[in-house]
């Protein structure tokens, strides 16, 4: 079976106009392919939000300053570009993933507000099934916001989805994480534990019925916030917060792991490095961001990991030069957006940084407080 978009409604977001331009390739191929494609890139976009705040549950824009994954220019002065209209009308954790065939890109996020109300305990035992997602030709036009059904009855939340291309059946991938709860428990008061799960679509209109893709086992493992990239040779990195899973102890903390097989189950993942944040002396972290520095970027050839350190500083970039064999250490200078949550880095070509820079902007640090 496969679950279809419930509603459509109009979304109005601040901003200049501009025409579409000309088809893109896919910046996450493999191999020599994906560094040629990385040639044409030359900036970066970063979608976020940035609280548990009816403001900050909403979707922010920053650029990077030229070619430099480390230092950032907020957008739009500082304000949100784009809203939710439909569902609990709160937006987290966002993430942008452009078409195949570099036609468009879509932008799929979290639907949950606890700024409007939400408690932590219902947000995961009766929180949203659905996605929220946006199509766009050019980054800056955003079209009719997509309030799609994609998790099953027995989920208590649907959290950070994310895609990414999988070209052995030609369609895209979306990963999610829910808890899920036995129809012998209708409160909803009984163990449960985060699970990670996928469903495929080729539009982001329709999705097939959802695939367990990992599992910790429970009821004390559990698992959210998952991100993946490709290195050169084709071999999926995979980031994602366990809790009590793998590391040490069963550190609550960002796990690094590989496969040749995209929707591989866990078992089938080989396992880098794990417990990254505390090798790094950092506190709890989450929300993880991976991404491979654009040809030319000033910081050199790297791969960036951005993880959010939500009870301390916010966002922090990790960096290491081989994916891997990776030593992921804390970038030593950085200029972050003003307070970004969970997000994602996408890269950018000259003429869309010029594009995006005029829906508005200051220096950093000078907008009013929300």
């Amino acid at each position: 079976m496969r679950f279809s978009l419930s509603s459509l409604l109009a979304l109005s977001t601040a901003g200049s106009l501009v025409s579409a331009r000309p088809s893109l390739p896919n910046p996450h191929k493999h191999q020599l392919q994906a560094r040629q494609d990385a040639a044409r890139y030359e900036a970066y976009l970063f979608a976020y939000f940035t609280g548990d705040t009816v403001a900050g549950e909403k979707i922010y824009f920053a650029t990077s300053n030229g070619n430099n994954a480390l230092h950032w220019t907020e957008l739009n002065n500082g304000q949100p570009y784009i809203e939710s209209t439909q569902g609990t009308k709160g937006l987290r954790d966002p993430s942008i993933i452009r078409a195949q065939d570099g036609s468009k890109a879509w932008l799929v996020a979290t639907d949950l507000s606890i700024g409007g109300g939400t408690t932590w305990p219902e947000s995961y035992t009766f929180g949203s099934r659905y996605l929220e997602i946006w199509e766009s030709e050019d980054l800056i036009n955003w079209g009719e916001q997509r309030h799609v059904l994609v998790s099953p009855p027995e989920a208590g939340m649907t959290w950070a989805p994310e895609a990414y291309f999988d070209e052995t059946i030609g369609e895209y991938v979306v990963y999610w994480s829910s808890r899920t709860y036995p129809d012998t428990d209708p409160e909803r008061t009984g163990p449960a534990y985060s699970r990670i799960w996928y469903a495929t679509t080729t539009d982001f209109n329709t999705f097939s019925e959802p695939q367990l893709w990992q599992d910790e086992g429970g009821p004390t493992k559990e698992r959210i916030d998952s991100t993946v990239v490709r290195d050169d040779n084709g071999i999926y990195h995979r980031f994602t917060k366990s809790i009590g899973g793998e590391g040490p102890g069963g550190c609550v903390d960002i796990v690094h792991e590989k496969s040749a097989n995209l929707r591989a189950t866990l078992e089938d993942w080989e396992v880098v490095v794990s417990c990254i944040g505390r090798k790094n002396g950092f506190a709890d972290i989450e929300g993880p961001d991976a991404f491979h520095t654009n040809v030319g970027d000033v910081n050199g050839d790297k791969w960036f990991l951005f993880v959010d350190e939500f009870g301390g500083r916010g966002y922090l970039p990790l960096e290491t030069t081989d994916i891997n064999n990776p030593n992921w250490t804390l970038s030593a200078s950085y200029s972050l957006p003003r307070s970004p949550r969970h997000g994602t880095i996408l890269p950018i070509t000259a003429a869309e940084l010029a594009a995006l820079q005029k829906i508005g902007q200051q220096p950093n640090g000078t907008y009013p407080q929300q």
